[in-house]
């Protein structure tokens, strides 16, 4: 069988898509690319099961629609694969009808599909939705089946560590090892520890449908996979995209090991992480196993906010673990949401006003703001299509770049201001002092430039 895993150019005067492996999509004014660990570790287990691969993605490769889709053909695929989100699920549907290999057979995927598979499977040209965020195992287990048409319902993969590790060459990990914000030292890569969030509770996020029960693989086996990726790769730094990096006795056994193997020195470790788990101790534990980025969301500096999101955590929490982080050398980045249905000018100025603080006094490294989008399938969206609170349900516009939800007591302008005065907090005295401090080497100095470019294009994505 010829499988291929596509990803169309989507031409667009917004800027570059950020779609790939991304939990929130935008149009980025400065592109970035994330590797797509699910979608690669597909590939991998396609072609390890005897079906011929391709892994073409136009976006990150910059190719044209009519050198894609020659390139598509050239291989003439029985089936195509293609992960979509809500903002592009319609461009996604015109390719599938107009433009997709005579002959193949579209599968399409990812969080959108999964909220609402019969909207998709009824398109022109779609042959079967799979459902979930475990799609490789799903897709895997089709192509060994009957691969029947229609919705294929989400299943959980029981056994993460039946994955294998990604054939990196297969799926041109060389593509995304240098475009993105998070690097500061290059080649960096991306692996998944866990799939996804060990809160799973928060109700906006859209992974909570694909991944609804947490699951991590063997640390021991996480860290044969580093050890790999630096000898076979030169890889300097790899990301951990699990919604929440794995805590307790498994972030334990992962530290203990990296340090016993020296790879605490050979490169470094990013990871997504909740506040209000970790105590001082395991930050510096982190920092010893050759962590230096950790990135957290905040959303909101509201209580109210926070407790409506189901997010868990405190306002105290986010200062106490910023300043343990950063006390222990690690780097913190920190995302926060502007557009919440119960908030007024007020209470965009607490968060304003924390995210501006953590710049100033060092305890916060990076950050990025997004408009909050309720994307279908999560309990907000749901909640907010039965009170009226939704300003629109065309997909087209749930690309951050407007306020979807309606917000009585701000208006879409207020709320651009305010996400533009937290990244002029990048501008501070404090926070400026601390980034020329910070500099030691040329890796410093260019990761730093690579920031101002990018607080540039974020001040141009939320422009009036």
């Amino acid at each position: 069988m010829k499988v291929a895993i596509a990803y169309p150019p989507l031409e667009s005067g917004r800027g570059v898509a950020l779609l790939t492996q991304n939990r929130q999509f935008q149009w980025f004014s400065r592109p970035t690319y994330i590797f797509p660990v699910v979608p690669a570790t597909a590939a991998t287990m396609l072609k390890q099961a005897g079906h011929e691969v391709l892994f073409l993605d136009g976006i990150a490769s910059g190719m044209g629609r009519e050198e894609f889709n020659l390139r598509l053909r050239e291989f003439a695929p029985d089936y195509v694969v293609v992960e979509t989100k809500t903002p592009v699920v319609k461009r996604h549907w015109q390719w599938i009808a107009e433009e997709a290999p005579a002959g193949a057979k579209v599968i399409m995927v990812g969080d959108h599909v999964t909220a609402l598979p019969e909207e998709s499977v009824a398109k022109p040209n779609v042959h079967a939705v799979v459902c979930g965020g475990d799609w490789d195992f799903a897709l895997k287990k089709f192509f060994a089946g009957d691969r029947h048409g229609g919705v294929y319902p989400l299943e959980l993969a029981e056994n993460l560590n039946e994955a294998p590790w990604i054939d990196r060459d297969l799926v041109n990990w060389k593509l995304y090892a240098y475009k993105n914000g998070n690097f500061r030292r290059t080649p960096g890569t991306y692996i998944m520890s866990g799939r996804d969030c060990w809160h799973g509770k928060c109700t906006f996020c859209s992974w909570t449908t694909l991944y609804p029960r947490y699951r991590t693989r063997d640390a021991k086996d996480v860290v044969d996979e580093i050890e790999m990726l630096a000898e076979k790769y030169g890889v300097k730094e790899v990301m951990d995209d699990s919604g929440s990096f794995p805590a307790g006795e498994w972030l334990e056994t992962f530290c203990r090991e990296m340090i016993s193997r020296g790879l605490d020195k050979r490169l470094r470790i990013d990871c997504n992480m909740r506040f209000g788990r970790l105590k001082p101790e395991d930050y510096r534990l982190m920092r010893q196993a050759g962590f230096r980025l950790v990135l957290f969301g905040v959303e909101s500096a509201n209580q109210s906010t926070l407790d409506s999101y189901r997010k868990g955590i405190t306002v105290k929490d986010v200062e106490d673990g910023c300043k343990w982080a950063h006390d222990a050398g690690l780097d913190v980045h920190l995302t926060f949401m502007f557009g919440h249905r119960d908030e007024g000018r007020e209470e965009m100025e607490n968060t304003v006003r924390l995210a501006r603080k953590l710049l100033a006094k060092g305890w916060a490294k990076t950050l990025q703001c997004t408009m909050t989008i309720p994307y279908p399938g999560t309990p907000l969206f749901k909640s907010l299509q039965a009170s009226g609170g939704l300003a629109t349900e065309d997909w087209d516009e749930y690309d951050m770049r407007r306020a979807i939800i309606k917000t009585p007591r701000a208006s879409e302008a207020e709320i651009k201001a305010a996400v533009r005065r937290v990244y002029g907090g990048f501008l501070q005295p404090g926070a400026l002092w601390h980034r020329l401090t910070d500099v030691r080497n040329l890796f410093d100095l260019g990761f730093y430039w690579r920031g101002v470019r990018s607080l540039i294009g974020h001040l141009m994505d939320f422009k009036p």
